[in-house]
């Protein structure tokens, strides 16, 4: 039986999905030969938003005898705990590696299915976007990205990231660099703390 969703969490969930960024396909697959988001951009994605929230991730697994089981649990500091179900992934082949792989594989899609978030510039829109990234002033998103290391609070941080991320219309390259700079600007403030 499922354990209803508290309105704490639900209410700090919203909220941090919000604030989700992209999932960057910074990964190749040399057999397909071509770019993915891999585990660690997709965590990169949302952990920011879901700990300034309140929001814990957790990745539960559980035993299999032909492959992995993954479980994405988010926890809210009021105790309140929202699981998004069992994922299973079959083990390619049975050693080490292949139950490795099995897992990784299994965490990104749990994650990635439990968030709502879907890895960013798809074969789809990819054209698209090159012609608007043309338009991109550097001296504007300079002016972004120093709003963001300027900003004084939590809520002026999250308006300028906004801002600035919209203003990237899709560039992947701004994109990576207005993310660091929240980045940048959270570990100052922790730094002061």
């Amino acid at each position: 039986m499922e354990t209803p969703i508290g309105k704490q969490i639900a209410a700090a969930f919203v909220k941090a999905q919000k604030a989700f960024g992209p999932a960057l396909k910074t990964s190749t697959n040399p057999h397909f030969r071509s770019k993915y988001a891999d585990l660690s951009n997709c965590i990169e994605a949302v952990i920011g938003a879901l700990n300034d929230n309140g929001i814990g991730l957790m990745q539960r697994t559980y035993e299999s005898h032909d492959g992995v089981m993954v479980e994405t649990i988010f926890v809210h500091e009021s105790g309140e705990v929202m699981e998004c179900g069992m994922l299973h992934v079959p083990a390619a082949k049975q050693d080490p590696q292949g139950y490795g792989s099995a897992l990784t594989y299994a965490r990104r899609y749990s994650l990635l299915a439990a968030t709502g978030l879907a890895p960013e510039d798809d074969d789809g829109n990819a054209g698209s976007r090159r012609t608007e990234t043309l338009q991109i002033d550097a001296g504007m998103m300079a002016d972004h990205i120093a709003a963001i290391d300027a900003s004084a609070n939590k809520e002026e941080l999250q308006t300028a990231y906004k801002a600035a991320y919209d203003a990237c219309k899709g560039d992947q390259t701004w994109i990576a660099k207005v993310i660091r700079a929240k980045a940048d600007r959270i570990a100052k403030a922790k730094e002061k703390a």
